[in-house]
């Protein structure tokens, strides 16, 4: 999969391991993404969607956590939950909302079976071990673009690895080195009295 990763990204790893801080930073990035998918559906389909995608990002940010303590990459951490998204987006039907195109589902759960394996997570449980006790709140599927499926904000191609675009516009397979001086004060969410002792 395709994906950006700059200085807010390594801050936001930074972050969400600490107390306080890592739950402003968690809500604000469960927020961010729920947006940012949210705008990549159909106009009357949005906020049908909202309260079930701020349920699920929140749960992939303990996936991402997860991900980092056993020893994947930040790179590799955030693209695991991104497809497991595009996992989601493909069960309800949301194809309009995939990053990669539907026929890459396979490949992608490849390249991380070993982790998807040992949290029970599968194309058709994408949560898995990290499904919240209460659920994820429903949201109406669209099954019938199954058949014929757009993905107009899919990027196809890049299921071998994780390809990711720097700051600087460059594209690194694999993901860049963490800078050493990351200030969490970067992170999304966070202000600088947040980390004032």
């Amino acid at each position: 999969m395709k994906i950006r990763q700059n200085v807010r990204h390594f801050a936001a790893k930074q972050a969400l391991t600490l107390p306080v801080v890592g739950e402003k930073v968690n809500d604000r990035l469960v927020g961010m993404h729920t947006d940012i998918f949210a705008e990549k559906a159909e106009p009357d389909r949005r906020e049908e969607r909202r309260a079930h995608l701020d349920d699920f990002f929140d749960a992939t940010m303990d996936t991402y956590v997860a991900a980092l303590e056993d020893g994947y990459t930040e790179a590799e951490a955030r693209e695991i939950t991104h497809v497991q998204a595009n996992f989601d987006f493909y069960n309800h039907g949301w194809t309009e909302m995939m990053e990669f195109p539907s026929d890459e589902l396979d490949d992608h759960y490849d390249r991380y079976s070993d982790f998807f394996e040992r949290y029970d997570i599968a194309i058709d449980d994408p949560l898995g071990a990290f499904a919240p006790a209460d659920g994820v709140a429903e949201a109406p599927s669209t099954p019938e673009k199954l058949d014929d499926p757009e993905h107009p904000y899919a990027e196809g191609g890049f299921a071998d690895d994780v390809y990711v675009e720097t700051a600087d516009g460059e594209l690194v397979v694999g993901g860049g080195e963490e800078p050493e001086d990351v200030s969490v004060e970067e992170a999304p969410g966070v202000d600088a009295e947040d980390t004032e002792a």
